[in-house]
This record gives C-alpha cells, sequence and structure tokens, in this order.
C-alpha cells in the first residue's frame, strides 16, 4: 500500500460532503424519517382515519403539482393556478346550480341548472382557456412566464369575484359532492383522482415522445429547436396542461367544501411550487419528475398535518415551508455546480 492511498480514509473523513448525502437521501427518505418522527411523538398519527385524511388533503395540490410539474420542467413557471383554480370552481358551481344567484338560502340545495357533466365540463373548459392564453403569452409573445402568470394571478382573480359579485356559491347535492366528500371503498374519490392521474402523468412523461420533447425544451430550448423540436408548441402546451388540472381541482375542491368560493386557493401556488421543487424538479428545467412531485407533496401534506397534531401554530407552518423552499433550490444548485 502506498502512502497516497494510505492517506485516502483520513481524507474522506476530513471532507465529508454533508450536502451529496442530503441529496442521495431523497424527499422519500426524509419522508419516511418524519413519519416515523411523528409516528413516536403523536400515535394518532399513523390511523387510518389521520393518513387517508392527509391523503385528501393534497389531493388538490397534488393535481395542481402534477400541471406545475411540466411547466416547470420546461424552464417555466406557474403562479396563477390558485387563482384559476378559484374561477373555475365558481363557473362549474354556477353551471349546475344554474346562475350565481342561488345561494345558501331556499332550494339551493337542489340542482337547477345544467347537470353535473356539464358542472366538470365547464370547469376544465375555464382552465384550458386560462392555460391556453398564458400559453400563448409565453410562447408566441415571449413575454417571461413570471410576468404572464402573475398578471394571470391578479386577473383570474378579479374575473372570480366580477363573476361571482364577491359571493359564494354553496349547497349543492349529493351528486356534487361525492366527488370531493365520497369514497370508494376506504379511499377518498379525490385520492384516486389524483392517484390515477398521477400515474398517466409518469407514463406520459417517462415513456412517450412528447415526454422526451418536454426535458428537451427545459435542457436547452436552442438545442431543442435546432433539432428540429417546435419548441413554441410545446411550451404552450404545459400551460395547457396546468389549465386543465387548475380547471378540475377548481371543481373538485368546491365539491369537496360544498362552496364555490373567490377565495378558494389563495396561496396554492407556492405550496404547490414548493412541492415540486422539493420533489426534485429542477426550477431551471430539464430535469425531475412525477414521482418526485408526488412525494413533494405528500412530505408537505405530512409536516403541516404531524404539526397540527402537536398543537404547533400554522404560522410556524409557513415558515418551515418557506425555509424547505429556499434549502431545495440552493441544494438543486449546489448539485448542479458539483457535476460541471
Amino acid at each position: 500500500m502506498t502512502a497516497k492511498q494510505a492517506a485516502k480514509p483520513s481524507t474522506f473523513t476530513s471532507s465529508f460532503d454533508w450536502h451529496a448525502y442530503a441529496s442521495q437521501l431523497g424527499a422519500l427518505g426524509v419522508l419516511i424519517v418524519i413519519c416515523v418522527i411523528f409516528a413516536l411523538i403523536e400515535p394518532a398519527f399513523l390511523s387510518s382515519r389521520n393518513l387517508f385524511n392527509v391523503l385528501r388533503q393534497v389531493s388538490i395540490y397534488g393535481l395542481l403539482a402534477l400541471g406545475m410539474t411540466f411547466v416547470i420542467l420546461t424552464g417555466g413557471i406557474d403562479l396563477s393556478v390558485g387563482s384559476l383554480l378559484a374561477l373555475s370552481g365558481l363557473v362549474a358551481a354556477a353551471v349546475y346550480k344554474g346562475g350565481t344567484g342561488l345561494l345558501s338560502a331556499g332550494t339551493a340545495g337542489q340542482a337547477e341548472g345544467f347537470g353535473l357533466p356539464a358542472a366538470i365540463g365547464a370547469a376544465i373548459a375555464v382552465g384550458l382557456i386560462g392555460g391556453l392564453l398564458q400559453g400563448t403569452a409565453v410562447s408566441r409573445l415571449k413575454v417571461p412566464p413570471f410576468i404572464v402568470t402573475l398578471g394571470g394571478l391578479t386577473a383570474f382573480r378579479g374575473a372570480a369575484l366580477l363573476f361571482s359579485g364577491g359571493q359564494p356559491i354553496s349547497t349543492f347535492t349529493d351528486e356534487y359532492k361525492f366527488w370531493g366528500q365520497g369514497m370508494i371503498g376506504p379511499v377518498p374519490v379525490p385520492v384516486i383522482i389524483f392517484l390515477s392521474f398521477a400515474v398517466l402523468a409518469f407514463i406520459v412523461l417517462r415513456y412517450t415522445r412528447y415526454g422526451r420533447r418536454v426535458y428537451a425544451v427545459g435542457g436547452n430550448p436552442e438545442a431543442a429547436r435546432l433539432s428540429g423540436l417546435n419548441v413554441q408548441n410545446i411550451t404552450l402546451s404545459v400551460y395547457v396542461i396546468t389549465g386543465f388540472f387548475a380547471g378540475l381541482s377548481g371543481f373538485l375542491l368546491s365539491s369537496r367544501l360544498n362552496s364555490a368560493e373567490q377565495v378558494a386557493g389563495v396561496g396554492y401556488e407556492l405550496t404547490v411550487i414548493a412541492g415540486v421543487v422539493i420533489g426534485g424538479t429542477s426550477l431551471f428545467g430539464g430535469e425531475g419528475g412525477i414521482f418526485g412531485t408526488v412525494i413533494g407533496i405528500l412530505l408537505i401534506g405530512v409536516l403541516s398535518n404531524g404539526l397540527t397534531l402537536m398543537n404547533v401554530s400554522p404560522y410556524y407552518q409557513q415558515i418551515l415551508v418557506g425555509l424547505i423552499i429556499v434549502f431545495a433550490v440552493y441544494l438543486d444548485q449546489l448539485i448542479k455546480r458539483r457535476r460541471r
């Protein structure tokens, strides 16, 4: 053994890279550790009722995060998902009940509108139109995604207020509420919807030509263009996908709460972006995936639930999520620098 070889163990010990270790552990490992800690501190955490409650709570965030993953993979961002969710939910409720004037009083519980399929279709249509408008501004007009969707955040919220007259639309029939409150066996319906779309999105990104193109655009848009890809259309499509999930989530949230409100979805965009980034999707595009997004959203949901069971103030919870976002982005940049 040479002197150089003998020195290797001590060199490794003195220069242990905890950043690399943390990145290898990954969001899944962190989620498992947090679950174990909460289970030891609060036994009620592992009850089936509480676990399904966590899944139900994160299902809306999760659907939005699926769409956000597509956008961030291209190097974009969408700050408008919460506002678009609110507008979509109000439109769905109005279509189902036959107008915005049917609020919580009188015969509001009776469906007098155009039925459930029309309500779901209207919510998704609103989301698709919103996504199409923003995607066109980003891909065709070359306005930065941050600016476009920041404007969308305000514009869609204003449209929700204008559409509803500042009033909620509430008290639906059991048919409508089933999609947000119902169960299929022991599993909440929103959870089944979320996991089904998560599997579909995973397949699309991992195994289809379109998914490879999304990664290519995020990795290097100019190289993707020179290789023959229609970068504009791909960029446009990811905002339409996000709009679809915002519309669907708007309907599901109104169903779950038994009320469509103009203030629904406030702050959702930050939680969704946090879940995507924590799950390993790079804010600079080209890296990440659906599996990590699901883990990231679950991690945030578990943190919130566990801290609530421990009677920790929600104000501290928001601070913690903010710190996690900063750390996740820092870790992402650190890994990129080390690779170079």
